[in-house]
C-alpha cells in the first residue's frame, strides 16, 4: 500500500486548520488509512484507531519496556533537564503508565475517585452553574468561554480535591501552561512555563497533603492518602501527580467540550431545539445522548499518541518496536465507515461509540464527571438563555489540546 504524505506536519500549528480541521482530515482519511510524518504513523480511520487503543500489549502510552537507546525517534525528550519535573510528572500517573503499574495506580485511585463521590457532586454542580448563569443575566453579550465554561470545572475539581478557595486562582493558569507542552514541537518558552507550573502545583499539593495527613477532611486528597489495596498505597509523588492529571484532563475536556458544543449547536441552528427541550424538562437521557454527539462531532482532544511496544502491522503498515503511532480521534469520529452522515450534528444519534474518551485499558477515568458537568451546565445555560446568537469566536493554542479561546454570544 502506498502511504500518502498528504498532511504536512506544520499544518497542526496552522490557525486555519486548528479552527476547522475536518475538511482536511476527511480528504486524508479517504486517501489513505495511514501516513508517516515526523517518525510517526498517523492513523485516520475509526477501526484502526480502535484496534490500537484496545491492543495495550502492542501500543502503549508508556515506553517502559524500551531503553532510550533503543528508540528510533529523533525527538525523544526524556532526561531533558529543561523539563525534568514535567517528565517526572508523566511517569507517576496512570495515563502514561502500563501494567502492572497502571493496574495498581488505577485500582488505588478508583477506590477514592468513586462513582458515588462523582454523583455526590451533582447538586453542587447545579448550584455553581446556576449562579454563574445568573451573574451573566442582563449582559446582552458575553464571552461564553471565560464567562461560563471556565469557572465550573476549576471550581468543581478544586472542591473535589480540597484546594482552599483562596488558592484556586492559580489552577487554571497552571493547567493551561502544562497542557501546552503536549502540542507539536512546543517552543522553549512553553517548556519553561509548563515546567514551572508543575513545580508550583506540586508544591501547593504537597503542603495541602501534609495538612490533610494531620487533619483529614472529606475530600479527594484525604481519600487518596488513605486508600490501600493488598498492602499497596500511593506514594506521595503518585498522589500529587494524579491530582495534577485530574485537573488538567478534567478542566480542558469540560471547557473545550462545552464551548465548542454551544458553538456548533448555534451554527447548525439547533440551539433553539435544545433550549425548548430544557424548558420542557426533557429527561436526563436526552442530554446524555446530546453530550455524546457533541463530543463526537467536535472532540476537544483530537490526537493521542502511543508507542509501539512490539513489532506489528497496523492499517496494513509494518511498525517496529519503539516507533510512534498518532491516533487522529477527530478523524475517526467523523469516519463514514462507522457513523452515518458523520459531518451532521444529530442530536439524537444513539448509539454513539465515539473515541473521545478513548477505549480499552486507558479509557478515561474522569469520563463520568465530564459527562455530568457537561449535561448539567448545558441544560442550565439553555434555561437561562433560550436564545443565543454567536457574534464572534476564535480558537487558541494548537491542535492536540484544541479549544476555543473566545466565544462571544448575544442573548435574546
Amino acid at each position: 500500500m502506498k502511504l500518502l504524505k498528504h498532511l504536512n506536519w506544520q499544518i497542526f500549528t496552522s490557525p486555519d486548520f486548528v479552527s476547522d480541521p475536518y475538511p482536511e482530515l476527511a480528504r486524508v482519511r479517504e486517501a489513505t488509512p495511514a501516513f508517516w510524518q515526523q517518525d510517526r504513523l498517523f492513523l485516520t480511520r475509526y477501526d484502526d484507531i480502535a484496534r490500537a487503543l484496545k491492543d495495550s500489549r502492542t501500543f502503549g502510552r508508556a515506553m517502559s519496556p524500551l531503553s532510550r537507546d533503543e528508540l528510533p525517534i529523533s525527538e525523544v525528550t526524556l532526561q531533558d533537564p529543561r523539563r525534568a519535573a514535567f517528565d517526572a510528572f508523566n511517569t507517576n500517573h496512570m495515563l502514561d503508565s502500563e501494567p502492572p503499574k497502571h493496574t495498581r495506580l488505577r485500582s488505588l485511585v478508583g477506590l477514592a475517585f468513586t462513582p458515588r463521590r462523582v454523583e455526590g457532586l451533582r447538586g453542587r454542580i447545579g448550584e455553581i452553574v446556576r449562579g454563574v448563569a445568573a451573574g451573566l443575566e442582563g449582559c446582552g453579550t458575553f464571552d461564553l468561554v471565560q464567562g461560563y465554561a471556565e469557572p465550573l470545572p476549576v471550581t468543581i475539581i478544586a472542591e473535589l480535591l480540597g484546594v482552599p478557595e483562596e488558592e484556586r486562582w492559580q489552577l487554571r493558569p497552571w493547567s493551561a501552561a502544562i497542557v501546552r507542552l503536549y502540542e507539536v514541537s512546543p517552543p522553549d518558552e512553553v517548556t519553561q512555563a509548563a515546567e514551572q507550573a508543575v513545580l508550583d502545583f506540586s508544591a501547593l499539593l504537597r503542603g495541602l497533603l501534609a495538612r490533610r495527613r494531620s487533619v483529614p477532611e472529606d475530600d479527594l486528597i484525604t481519600a487518596l492518602s488513605q486508600v490501600q489495596a493488598e498492602g499497596e498505597r500511593l506514594s506521595e509523588s503518585e498522589l500529587i501527580d494524579t491530582c495534577i492529571l485530574l485537573l488538567n484532563a478534567g478542566h480542558e475536556a469540560s471547557v473545550n467540550g462545552l464551548s465548542a458544543g454551544v458553538l456548533n449547536l448555534c451554527r447548525t441552528g439547533q440551539w433553539d431545539e435544545v433550549a425548548r427541550a430544557a424548558r420542557q424538562n426533557a429527561p436526563e437521557q436526552y442530554f446524555r445522548v446530546l453530550i455524546e454527539e457533541l463530543l463526537r462531532f467536535d472532540t476537544p482532544l483530537p490526537l493521542f499518541e502511543r508507542f509501539v511496544l512490539q513489532d506489528a502491522v497496523v492499517a496494513g503498515v509494518p511498525v517496529q518496536s519503539g516507533q510512534k503511532v498518532a491516533l487522529l480521534y477527530a478523524s475517526g469520529n467523523r469516519d463514514p465507515r462507522k457513523f452515518e452522515a458523520p459531518d451532521e450534528l444529530r442530536l439524537t444519534r444513539d448509539p454513539n461509540p465515539h473515541l473521545t474518551f478513548g477505549l480499552g485499558l486507558h479509557y478515561c477515568l474522569g469520563a463520568p464527571l465530564a459527562r455530568l458537568e457537561l449535561g448539567i451546565s448545558l441544560r442550565a445555560l439553555a434555561l437561562a438563555f433560550p436564545r443565543l446568537e454567536v457574534q464572534d469566536f476564535a480558537y487558541g493554542g494548537g491542535f492536540v489540546i484544541r479549544g476555543l479561546e473566545r466565544l462571544t454570544v448575544r442573548v435574546g
